[in-house]
């Protein structure tokens, strides 16, 4: 660790925590810069940051942060490490789980609980807070201000270090268990008119899964193919069953190849309506007719105007 003092938006980044929760450890709990320039802002020295480091890392194991900012206190020449906490507190963060905090940006307080309780590994609390989320809010305002966050920046931490691995399966697996609650519960009663699957080699689900739970919500019905949908398979199905709408979902640009999307254009039963969604599409390289929704709520939209419109035509 650097011995220069450090301002207040660098210790921030180096604890991944904003700088509006270093200034509630400082009033809160006395955790503040130490080192003062007459004219200036004050300081953090290297001492402050072990300190701040502690408690950043007590609390994300699920201390609370007035007993994680005593413990910091009383070790004012401490490196972060175990050493400096005492033994009953690496107790109860090991049986937690334990590790880094998960930044989650703008999100609000739900999305930093959750956070938390990914990082003890927590399936209880995690499930706990999705379900209380989604019968408040719904899936797409859970999803975008609750779900995503938090995934993001689980796949920021993993990026950054290699690790999380575990927590990413388990919020992932949480996650896919809420939608399908929702899923189940608000089955729609009439025609499957949209399929949704994943590109060919496509594994990441979740975005289809929060698709397939907002639609069900909203009173569309879909069929769900899934991951890694090879392109014949997928073409046979929408033969099979003739749907009004394929949304076929790319994370990366490595699965997002437009012969996808062309060949269900050229389909015997085409539907009326292709979406690609996800970030792994390029907009310059759609083929003519093909929607690319840029959230959520415009694919869900799309939706219901296909259901609306053929509603209207069948009762004429």
């Amino acid at each position: 660790m650097a011995d220069e003092a450090l301002s207040a938006g660098a210790v921030a980044r180096r604890l991944g925590v904003a700088v509006t929760t270093l200034r509630t450890w400082h009033q809160r709990y006395g955790l503040g810069p130490s080192e003062h320039v007459p004219g200036h802002h004050r300081r953090y020295t290297p001492a402050d940051l072990a300190r701040l480091e502690i408690m950043r890392r007590l609390t994300a194991q699920g201390v609370t942060p007035a007993e994680a900012a005593r413990w910091a206190r009383r070790a004012p020449d401490a490196v972060p490490g175990d050493a400096a906490v005492p033994p009953r507190v690496r107790a109860v963060a090991g049986r937690d789980g334990g590790g880094s905090t998960i930044p989650v940006g703008r999100a609000g307080p739900a999305a930093r609980g959750l956070a938390r309780a990914a990082m003890r590994l927590d399936p209880v609390a995690i499930g706990e807070t999705i379900a209380r989320a989604l019968e408040a809010n719904g899936v797409i305002a859970t999803w975008e201000g609750l779900l995503r966050p938090v995934l993001f920046g689980i796949g920021e931490r993993h990026a950054a270090t290699g690790g999380l691995i575990e927590v990413e399966h388990l919020m992932s697996r949480s996650v896919s268990e809420a939608f399908a609650v929702v899923a189940r519960a608000a089955a729609p009663a009439g025609p499957a008119r949209i399929v949704l699957s994943c590109a060919d080699e496509e594994q990441h689900t979740l975005p289809l899964e929060a698709l397939a739970a907002a639609l069900a919500e909203a009173g569309v019905g879909y069929r769900m193919l899934g991951a890694r949908m090879p392109l014949p398979a997928l073409l046979e199905a929408v033969n099979r069953t003739g749907p009004a709408a394929v949304v076929i979902w790319s994370h990366t640009r490595a699965t997002a190849d437009p012969a996808q999307l062309n060949a269900l254009l050229a389909a015997p039963r085409r539907p009326l309506l292709v979406l690609a969604a996800g970030p792994g599409w390029l907009a310059d390289s759609l083929p003519a007719g093909v929607v690319r929704p840029v959230d959520l709520t415009e694919a869900v939209s799309l939706a219901l105007a296909l259901r609306d419109s053929l509603d209207q035509a069948s009762a004429d």
